[in-house]
Order: C-alpha cells, then structure tokens, then sequence
C-alpha cells in the first residue's frame, strides 16, 4: 500500500501550529484516507476508510477530545 502513496498530497491542518506535533492527512487516494507522522515522512502512514475518517473529524469538530 506504501507505494500507492507516492505522488499523493499530503497536507496539514490550517490549525497547525508548526510546534513539530502535527499530522499529515492526503487526498486522492479511493476509499480510504492515509495519515502520517509530519516529523517521519518516510515513515508508515494510517489508512482509515473514509467513514472513519469522517467520524473523527466530527468528533474533533463537536468538542469529544477538548482537553
């Protein structure tokens, strides 16, 4: 799956802060969504589907992880 990545755009959050805790989400890969370590490019990327993904986000947005 690692070479299904190659070209892909990975991008951060317009929220980060650029403290090097960030992640990388890409787009453009069908059916599931990739997330990567900003400080490991190289390293392994998780692959959540994209209902997954979507949950999360609205999670994030709703307040569920606010410390």
């Amino acid at each position: 799956m690692a070479s299904d990545l190659v070209g892909v755009n990975w991008f951060k959050s317009s929220y980060s802060n650029g403290g090097g805790n960030c992640i990388e989400v890409a787009d453009g890969v069908p059916g599931v969504i990739p997330v990567r370590d900003s400080k490991d490019q190289h390293g392994p990327a998780l692959m959540f589907s994209t209902d997954e993904w979507s949950s999360f986000v609205t999670a994030v947005k709703g307040g569920e992880f606010h410390r």
